[in-house]
């Protein structure tokens, strides 16, 4: 990724900001979801998981969850990056709720929660790959120790709304 262009928060963001579910989507490739799409994050084991024949390989299939169904997603996957492990004996998920649509995306982790500022985000553009703007709200550069690490974050309802989920599962 581009760190050129991005610019460090100028103050800290401790408990002050808008709140944020922190994860990764791969080892390199920390993101957030704003907390008012998330419902919950959780451990499935893989036998709770349903798979569907036919489906396109980041909609690993189907779970119930508190007497309700949803899709299952490697959010990587979807955007475009590394697959999340196949011979997992459980999945990191993080269910998001857009509207009535109820989506658990599979990811690598969950860090927790973050509190980020509104004036802090910066475009995505020329940071990230372009396949995955579409999918972001914007980013932030922070630095987490030595080293400084571009967050993104993802924009559920565009997600929710990609041509790979509308075009194969009954989200609407």
């Amino acid at each position: 990724m581009n760190f050129s262009a991005l610019a460090l928060p100028t103050r800290p963001t401790k408990s002050s900001g808008d709140p944020y579910l922190k994860f990764q989507l791969g080892r390199q490739t920390p993101a957030v979801f704003s907390m008012r799409h998330v419902q919950e994050a959780l451990i499935l084991p893989t036998r709770r998981l349903t798979p569907m024949p036919n489906m396109p390989a980041p909609i690993l299939g189907l779970t119930n969850r508190r007497s309700r169904i949803s899709w299952v997603v490697d959010l990587p996957q979807l955007l475009g990056l590394s697959a999340l492990d196949s011979n997992t004996q459980q999945h990191t998920l993080i269910l998001v709720q857009v509207g009535a649509i109820s989506i658990s995306f599979a990811v690598q982790q969950v860090d927790g929660i973050t509190r980020l500022q509104p004036e802090d985000i910066q475009s995505p553009q020329g940071q990230v790959t372009l396949g995955l703007v579409p999918y972001l709200r914007g980013c932030i550069l922070q630095q987490q120790g030595q080293k400084q690490e571009v967050l993104l974050i993802l924009d559920p309802e565009a997600i929710a709304q990609s041509a790979l989920l509308q075009g194969n599962t009954p989200l609407n």
